[in-house]
C-alpha cells in the first residue's frame, strides 16, 4: 500500500508539472482592424509572400554578384607510383637510325597552387539584368500587397459571418422569449377549459423547433469563430471574442464615390501585377538582343608548382608563374538561335500587352457586377427589414385577436412561422449585403 501511495503522489506531481508546462491558452478581444493585422503577422500565405519578397532581394545581389570579381583558388597533388616514360629517337645518342630509347621525365611527387580572378567589364545581358533589378523586386512587393489584400477580404467576410450568427442568435432568443410565453399562456387557457388541447401542440411544436434551431445556430457560430481564427492564423485552441458588431459596419461608406471612379482599374493590384510582367518581359527582350554584342573580360592567374623526388623537400622549392590578360567574346554565328530568342521574346510581349488589355477589361466587368450586386443586395436587406417589421406586427394582432376570441390558434401558428422566415430571409440579407460591400471594395481598389 504505501508503494502504491508513492507511485500515485509521482503520477500526481508528474501531472501537475505536465499541466504547468502546458501553454495556457490565450484570449484575444479583436476589432476587424486588429484581424487583419493580425493575419499579415501569422496567416502562412502572407508570410510566404513576405519571403518571396526577401528571396527575391537576394536574387538581385546575386545579379550584382555577376559583375564583381570572381577569385578562385586551386590546389592539387600527385604522387607518381611511376614516373610516364618517353620514347626518344636513338640517333639523338648516337644510336643507329629507327631506334627509341626510353628516357622518364620528371618526378615522383608534383603540387601546384594557384589563385585565378575574373572580372567583367562589358556585358550588355549584365547590364540590362541592372536595370530590371527594381522591377523584379517590384514584382514580388506586388504579389505580398495582394497576398495582404486576399487575407484582408478573406478575414473581414469571415468577421461579418460570426457578426450574422450572433444576430441570428439574438433573434432566435427573442422569438423563442415570446413564444414560451405564449406556450404557458396557451396551456393555463387549456387547463381552464378555453382553448383545446391541439392548440398547445401547434404552438409547443414550433417552440421546440425554434430551440432546435438555436442549439444548431450555435454549433455554427463555435464553426465560424474557427473559420475566422484559421483565416487570421491564429491556432484553434485560442480564445477569440469580437470587438466590433454590425453597429459598426457602413454599408454605405462612400459608395457613391466609389462607383464613380473611372480609373479604379490602376488601382487594382492585379492589374498592378501585370503591368509589372510587362516591363520584365520587355527587359527579358533587351537581355536577349544584347546577346548579339561582343563581351570583354579581365583575366589573371598566379600559381605556384613544386616537385621533388622527396615528398619531404616537395615544397622547398617553388616555381612560380603568373599572367593576366583580356578575353574578348564577339557572337559570329550561332545557327540562328539568337534571332529566334529574339522573336519568341517579342511575342512574350505582345502575350503580356493583350493580357494588359484583356484584364481591363475583365475588371471593368468585374466592377459593374460588383455594383450590381451591391444595390441589389441593399436593395433586398432594406425590403426583408419592412417584411420583418410586418409580419412581427401582423404576429401582435393575431395574438390579440386569439385572446378575444375573434381569432384562431392557427392564425397565431402562421403568423409565428411568417416572423421566423421574416427573420432567417433578413439574416440572409444582412450576410449577401456585408459579403457585397466587401467584394465592391475589393473590385473598386479600395482594399490594399
Amino acid at each position: 500500500m504505501k508503494q502504491i501511495f508513492t507511485l500515485l503522489i509521482c503520477i500526481t506531481a508528474g501531472l501537475k508539472g505536465f499541466s504547468q508546462a502546458q501553454p495556457a491558452n490565450q484570449t484575444y478581444n479583436f476589432s476587424i482592424t486588429d484581424c487583419i493585422n493580425y493575419a499579415f503577422e501569422h496567416k502562412d500565405s502572407v508570410l510566404n509572400a513576405n519571403l518571396d519578397v526577401k528571396s527575391a532581394d537576394y536574387r538581385v545581389k546575386e545579379i550584382i554578384g555577376q559583375g564583381l570579381p570572381q577569385i578562385d583558388g586551386t590546389a592539387s597533388f600527385q604522387d607518381y607510383l611511376k614516373i610516364p616514360t618517353t620514347l626518344l629517337p636513338g640517333e639523338f645518342f648516337g644510336a643507329p637510325a629507327g631506334t627509341f630509347i626510353p628516357v622518364k621525365f620528371g618526378v615522383k611527387y608534383q603540387s601546384n597552387l594557384g589563385v585565378n580572378a575574373t572580372q567583367l567589364l562589358f556585358d550588355p545581358s549584365y547590364i540590362v539584368g541592372l536595370q530590371g533589378r527594381k522591377t523584379y523586386k517590384e514584382l514580388y512587393n506586388r504579389a505580398y500587397t495582394r497576398s495582404k489584400i486576399e487575407a484582408s477580404v478573406n478575414v473581414t467576410k469571415a468577421y461579418y459571418q460570426v457578426l450574422v450568427s450572433n444576430e441570428q442568435i439574438k433573434l432566435l432568443d427573442a422569438n423563442i422569449a415570446q413564444l414560451k410565453q405564449q406556450v404557458d399562456q396557451t396551456t393555463a387557457q387549456n387547463k381552464q377549459g378555453f382553448v383545446e388541447k391541439i392548440d398547445v401542440d401547434r404552438i409547443t411544436v414550433q417552440y421546440n423547433n425554434l430551440i432546435t434551431n438555436r442549439e444548431n445556430t450555435l454549433r455554427l457560430l463555435a464553426l465560424n469563430y474557427q473559420l475566422l481564427k484559421f483565416q487570421i492564423g491564429m491556432p484553434i485552441e485560442y480564445n477569440l471574442t469580437l470587438k466590433d458588431g454590425l453597429d459598426n459596419v457602413k454599408l454605405d461608406d462612400n459608395v457613391a464615390e466609389t462607383v464613380t471612379d473611372t480609373t479604379f482599374y490602376k488601382k487594382r493590384i492585379e492589374f498592378g501585377l501585370l503591368e509589372t510582367n510587362l516591363q520584365l518581359s520587355r527587359f527579358d527582350l533587351k537581355r536577349i538582343k544584347g546577346q548579339f554584342l561582343p563581351t570583354l573580360k579581365a583575366n589573371a592567374s598566379y600559381a605556384s608548382s613544386y616537385q621533388n623526388n622527396s615528398f619531404g623537400n616537395l615544397f622547398s622549392t617553388s616555381f612560380p608563374s603568373s599572367y593576366i590578360g583580356l578575353t574578348l567574346n564577339v557572337p559570329i554565328f550561332s545557327g540562328f538561335q539568337r534571332s529566334n530568342r529574339v522573336k519568341q521574346s517579342q511575342i512574350a510581349v505582345q502575350k503580356s500587352i493583350n493580357n494588359l488589355n484583356s484584364l481591363k477589361n475583365a475588371l471593368s466587368l468585374q466592377a459593374s457586377q460588383a455594383k450590381v450586386v451591391y444595390f441589389n443586395g441593399i436593395q433586398s436587406l432594406n425590403n426583408q427589414k419592412r417584411n420583418q417589421e410586418l409580419a412581427r406586427e401582423v404576429l401582435r394582432v393575431s395574438k390579440i385577436k386569439y385572446q378575444q376570441g375573434v381569432g384562431s390558434s392557427i392564425e397565431v401558428t402562421q403568423a409565428q412561422t411568417a416572423l421566423e422566415s421574416a427573420d432567417n430571409e433578413y439574416i440572409q440579407s444582412l450576410y449577401d449585403a456585408l459579403v457585397s460591400k466587401v467584394d465592391l471594395d475589393k473590385a473598386y481598389g479600395r482594399i490594399q
